[in-house]
């Protein structure tokens, strides 16, 4: 039986292949940031394993655009076909992709890249802080598919707009693969009407249409200031109270080199929107671990990128521990969903 302590091993570094499911998943993340240019970057590929097809995507954003247009730099390729066997060990991504290569098995990776339209390029190293832990499987977000997440010491070169820009950075990686049923917009889940999709009724307007239940909003937040401190979570916005503080069911304390699972009977969350945009403006985190640990953190976004115009990933300047940490709030809706939420914060009357 595989338990949040069954860990990961080597054979971990490559795909996997779970189900017949066309829908079946499986994900690399990475992640960085430059605190001083209030630059966030990702790199993020899920690959299909029963369509043999991959779509990768990387981009850059600061604090001078929002929308993938005005972004530092965006790239996406969906859908290209994959070769035979591929090896996520040491692989170069089609058409014009990056390349991986695992240096030390569930510990260090090396990633470069190179657009020389764009005067663009990446070199850098994930060296993990920690070996990667799995989240509890079966709990929301990850009912049937296994997760990692994973802080490590990001080092190398930003090339952009061919200035080239050191990277020296602490932030995340993850993993999910897995069957995913299909796309989310083919749920067969129904409800009688929205009110009976709100768990805790109460509150601001805004903040009750933010809490309906099987809209698909997940929100994940981090913030690290070393390799020793720092925290991560997954915030369940639809449990949340009438007072806007929502539970965390998966994360992690980080504090003196020492991990221990978040408590999610303790650990919440209590987000402040910008009343225009209605973006995450400003954060407070109470997180309580499995040791007992508590751990207060305050965060603002200082710059944020939406590909949609509805969700956001935003860098974080973090406070906790009397220090501070850089990180982020991946901030997920459904369109119509965001719209509504977005109107009745901007209402007037």
């Amino acid at each position: 039986m595989i338990t949040a302590d069954t860990p990961f091993t080597p054979e971990d570094d490559g795909y996997h292949q779970l189900s017949d499911d066309p829908y079946e998943t499986e994900t690399n993340w990475w992640s960085f940031n430059i605190p001083d240019r209030k630059i966030g970057c990702w790199i993020h590929t899920p690959y299909y394993p029963n369509r043999k097809t991959v779509t990768w995507r990387i981009f850059v954003w600061d604090d001078q655009g929002i929308s993938p247009s005005q972004l530092a730099y965006y790239k996406k390729v969906e859908e290209a076909p994959m070769p035979p066997n591929p090896d996520l060990r040491d692989i170069t991504f089609p058409n014009g992709g990056y390349s991986l290569k695992m240096l030390e098995p569930l510990m260090k990776y090396h990633l470069t890249y190179s657009d020389p339209d764009r005067n663009f390029a990446l070199d850098f190293t994930h060296t993990g802080a920690h070996a990667p832990h799995r989240f509890p499987p079966g709990n929301p977000p990850f009912m049937q598919t296994p997760h990692l997440d994973q802080l490590g010491h990001v080092e190398g070169v930003l090339t952009l707009r061919g200035e080239k820009i050191p990277i020296d950075s602490w932030s995340v990686r993850d993993r999910t693969w897995g069957p995913r049923g299909g796309p989310y917009t083919a749920s067969k889940k129904t409800y009688a009407n929205n009110a009976e999709r709100v768990r805790h009724p109460g509150g601001p307007i805004w903040r009750q249409i933010e809490r309906e239940r099987g809209r698909g909003r997940i929100q994940y937040i981090f913030g690290h200031a070393d390799g020793d401190t720092g925290f991560l979570g997954f915030v369940r916005v639809q449990d949340g109270d009438a007072a806007g503080w929502a539970p965390m069911n998966a994360g992690y304390i980080i504090r003196d080199g020492v991990y221990a699972q978040l408590d999610e009977t303790k650990s919440r969350m209590l987000n402040f929107r910008d009343p225009n945009t209605g973006w995450s403006q400003h954060m407070q985190v109470v997180a309580v671990d499995a040791k007992g640990r508590t751990m207060q953190a305050e965060g603002f976004a200082v710059s944020r990128m939406s590909e949609s115009g509805y969700g956001t990933n935003s860098l974080m300047r973090w406070e906790f521990d009397g220090k501070i940490g850089w990180g982020e709030d991946q901030d997920v809706w459904m369109g119509p969903h965001f719209l509504r939420m977005l109107d009745a914060l901007r209402a007037s009357r």
